[in-house]
């Protein structure tokens, strides 16, 4: 599901993660892990030859370590990953001068989630910290941070009418995105540029404000017709989609621009950056 599949940054390296929400337990993919620790150019085949050069780490990890469904360019992709306790014992095998700060930054992003279900309005300040850090703007943050609670209000009755993979919360959520949008969310992250980065955190304001207003109409219409299972949910979203889409032609009528860009909010890339400096 969306909320527990997210990526999270160890000294500007990515790190895919997973929370099982059942067993409250974090899963790390190995081969971001491999990669924040060594600065590989190739980590997947450093720890193919890891595995190789010690026997031992690499029954370790093939007898403890799962598959795990994470991003992998846009889609959920099985990834060997680990818990906390797996990544302690695969950093004992890897030299690197990072081992210590990591392990510490481990357990601190390893605890986030506990904290957070016991305080749920934890996680949301340590969002809005982390969006005033990226530049963005109080309107802009306040806008995020209402329609995450919207669609945390849908995730919550979709669990409660029997919704449980992840796969279905992604076939769910992609309907309504596309019923509102026009595009499926692959389609309109490929507008925006984007790979494995949050949609969301590159929507304008008025792509925030229908995409939640798509979502709380799914909510209601679901609620109203008690929908139970995938199929009458996705019953529900198309509805729930169309009632946004709606709206969305009207704004769109009446200023004659389009809701949905290609805008975003990544850095300037290297190869830009160069080019407005020989320009200069």
């Amino acid at each position: 599901m969306e909320e527990s599949i997210s990526l999270t940054e160890f000294e500007n390296k990515q790190v895919r993660r997973y929370y099982d929400e059942e067993n409250s337990i974090w899963y790390f993919s190995i081969v971001d892990i491999v990669a924040a620790l060594t600065e590989s150019a190739n980590p997947t085949d450093y720890l193919k030859k890891l595995r190789k050069r010690d026997a031992e780490i690499g029954i370790y990890l093939g007898t403890n370590c799962p598959q795990v469904n994470m991003l992998t360019n846009g889609k959920l992709r099985k990834t060997l990953a680990g818990t906390i306790q797996d990544i302690f014992r695969l950093v004992q095998s890897i030299p690197s001068r990072k081992a210590e700060p990591f392990k510490i930054w481990l357990a601190k992003v390893g605890n986030e989630r506990i904290q957070e279900i016991a305080d749920p309005a934890q996680g949301l300040e340590r969002a809005r910290d982390n969006w005033k850090k990226l530049g963005r703007s109080e309107k802009w943050i306040q806008q995020r941070m209402t329609g995450q609670e919207t669609r945390n209000k849908l995730t919550d009755y979709w669990k409660e009418a029997g919704i449980k993979e992840q796969g279905e919360f992604a076939f769910l959520t992609n309907i309504i995105h596309q019923e509102w949008a026009g595009l499926t969310v692959k389609e309109h992250k490929e507008l925006k540029s984007l790979k494995s980065q949050n949609l969301r955190d590159h929507m304008n304001e008025a792509e925030l404000i229908f995409t939640a207003l798509a979502e709380l109409s799914t909510r209601q219409i679901a609620e109203t017709e008690e929908a139970r299972g995938l199929g009458a949910n996705a019953k529900a979203g198309k509805k729930g989609g169309a009632v946004a889409k709606n709206a969305r032609k009207e704004l769109e009528e009446q200023t004659g621009k389009s809701v949905i860009t290609g805008e975003n909010f990544l850095p300037p890339s290297k190869e830009k950056k160069q080019i407005a400096t020989k320009a200069k």
